[in-house]
């Protein structure tokens, strides 16, 4: 790997560490950690400021993603390095510096990472993300099914095994990611959209 491709994927975790939930909700005077799920994502900021705040940081959360991917093609680095540097960015955002490695879920940069690697992978996330929040208002559920979805679209449309993993490993982290919520939507006592 080049010195620039090694750069790209620094730059990549440092864009996706920028934690805009937990700077947005402090400078309304909240910490975010301490409300809700603790969680610093666009989830948890509805249950603490509301809508307006929580689509912005979805849309912050989402273009991180999208930028990293952007950057990486724009240096001319190929699509394999610009996979890593989609990784990167949600593991940034998951396990960010600004919050002692404490962070988000990844959902909305997973999001952004996939529809700007391979459109198709996130059309078919974000159509299935849509319809599960619509039909039962988990958005836990809805993440998973919807990476999930996104990982077997990459599959069977023929992508290259280096975006397969790429896709796979994102997918796996978010569920890595929502284990506790897990553990609620088994127990039945998951929070639904709304509930604070």
């Amino acid at each position: 790997m080049t010195l620039t491709a090694v750069l790209a994927v620094l730059i990549s975790y440092a864009l996706g560490s920028l934690p805009a939930a937990a700077w947005l909700a402090r400078a309304r005077g909240i910490d975010i950690r301490t409300v809700g799920s603790g969680n610093s994502g666009a989830t948890n900021m509805m249950r603490a400021a509301g809508k307006g705040p929580a689509v912005a940081v979805a849309t912050f959360d989402v273009l991180k993603g999208v930028l990293v991917i952007w950057i990486a093609r724009w240096l001319g680095l190929g699509e394999n390095v610009a996979a890593l540097c989609g990784v990167a960015a949600v593991i940034g955002h998951n396990f960010s510096p600004f919050l002692q490695f404490r962070g988000g879920k990844g959902a909305a940069t997973t999001f952004g990472v996939m529809v700007s690697l391979v459109p198709l992978v996130g059309i078919g996330t974000a159509v299935i993300f849509l319809t599960t929040v619509w039909l039962t208002r988990l958005v836990s559920a809805a993440s998973i099914l919807g990476v999930i979805t996104g990982t077997l679209v990459a599959v069977v449309t023929g992508e290259s095994v280096w975006l397969c993993l790429a896709i796979a490993a994102l997918s796996a982290l978010l569920i890595y990611q929502h284990r506790d919520n897990i553990g609620r939507l088994t127990g039945g006592n998951e929070r639904r959209l709304g509930e604070k």
